[in-house]
C-alpha cells in the first residue's frame, strides 16, 4: 500500500469523529530559483463546534494551509477530507460545505448588501425565493439588517467583515475557515466579530479553523492552537496546556510560550506584545 493510500485510509478514520481531518499535507511551489516547501508536513483535526487558531511566524504557511483546505490551492502531498468529502477526489463536494472568508474580502463596491447576499445565495444554487429569504436571515443574525439596501462601499471595516462572514455562511457551511478575520479592524468591532464566530460554535456547532496575527485573539476565541512553524506543527493542544508544556506554567504569557515552542527564545520584560 502507497504512503498517499495510507494518509487517506487514516484520514477517513479520522473522519468519522472529525469535520477537517489532514494528514502529511503538503505544498511545494516551483521557482526560478528552485523548489520552495511553503508547507512541508501539516497533521490537523477539527471537529464539529470547535474553534481551532492557527499560528505561526510569517511565512510558516497557515494562509497556504487554507487554501489547500478549501480547494483553492492543489496539495502537492499528503490527503485531507472536510466533512467527509476528500480534498482529491471530490473537491465540489468540499466546496458545498465549506465557508472561506481571505484576508482581504471580495465584494463589489458597486451593489448593496443585499444584492450581495442574494447573488452569493444563487451562486450556491439557492432558487430566488429561498435566496431572498436566506439574505433576510443571515442579516438578521449578522446584524446587518439595518444595511441591505446600502452599497458595500459605504460600509465600514466592521460592517464589511461581517458581510464577508455572512457570505460564507450562505450555504449553511459546517465548516467556516476564516484568515486573519480581523486585521484592520477597530478594538470595538474585533470584539463584536469574536461575539459572532462564538455564536457561530455555540448555535449552529460550525467548526471554526482561522489564522491570526493577534495572540490575544487566539488565548480569547481558540479552543485549541495549533502552532505552524517551517510548514509543520510545531505544537498543538488547548491554550493552557501549551502554557504548561511549553512555557513552563499555567501562568506563563502566550507570548512567552509562542516563543519557546518556534525556538526564538523568551521575549524580554519590556518587549511589546508581537503579531504571529
Amino acid at each position: 500500500m502507497g504512503s498517499l493510500q495510507k494518509f487517506r485510509d487514516s484520514v477517513f478514520l479520522y473522519a468519522m469523529t472529525a469535520v477537517i481531518s489532514a494528514a502529511g499535507l503538503a505544498r511545494t511551489f516551483q521557482t526560478k530559483a528552485g523548489p520552495v516547501e511553503a508547507v512541508r508536513c501539516v497533521d490537523l483535526t477539527v471537529r464539529a463546534g470547535e474553534i481551532v487558531g492557527l499560528l505561526g511566524p510569517n511565512g510558516a504557511g497557515k494562509t497556504t494551509t487554507l487554501r489547500m483546505l478549501t480547494t483553492l490551492l492543489e496539495p502537492t502531498g499528503g490527503a485531507a477530507t472536510i466533512a467527509g468529502h476528500d480534498l482529491a477526489t471530490d473537491p465540489a463536494g468540499v466546496r458545498r460545505v465549506s465557508g472561506y472568508v481571505a484576508q482581504s474580502g471580495g465584494v463589489d463596491p458597486q451593489i448593496t448588501v443585499r444584492e450581495e447576499l442574494v447573488t452569493q445565495a444563487r451562486m450556491y444554487r439557492l432558487p430566488k425565493a429561498e435566496a431572498v429569504r436566506r439574505t433576510t436571515e443571515l442579516a438578521r443574525e449578522l446584524d446587518l439588517t439595518g444595511l441591505l439596501d446600502r452599497r458595500t462601499a459605504a460600509l465600514s471595516g466592521g460592517q464589511r467583515r461581517r458581510l464577508d462572514i455572512a457570505m460564507a455562511l450562505t450555504h449553511r457551511p459546517k465548516v467556516l475557515f476564516l484568515d486573519e478575520p480581523t486585521t484592520g479592524l477597530d478594538p470595538g468591532s474585533r470584539a463584536g466579530l469574536w461575539d459572532l464566530v462564538r455564536e457561530l460554535r455555540d448555535r449552529h456547532g460550525t467548526a471554526v479553523c482561522l489564522t491570526t496575527h493577534h495572540l490575544d485573539e487566539a488565548d480569547a476565541l481558540a479552543d485549541r492552537l495549533v502552532v505552524v512553524d517551517r510548514g509543520v506543527v510545531a505544537a498543538d493542544g488547548t491554550p493552557s496546556a501549551l502554557r504548561l508544556a511549553h512555557g513552563g506554567s499555567i501562568d506563563a504569557t502566550l507570548q512567552d510560550t509562542f516563543l519557546a515552542i518556534t525556538g526564538r527564545g523568551r521575549a524580554p520584560a519590556d518587549a511589546a506584545p508581537i503579531a504571529v
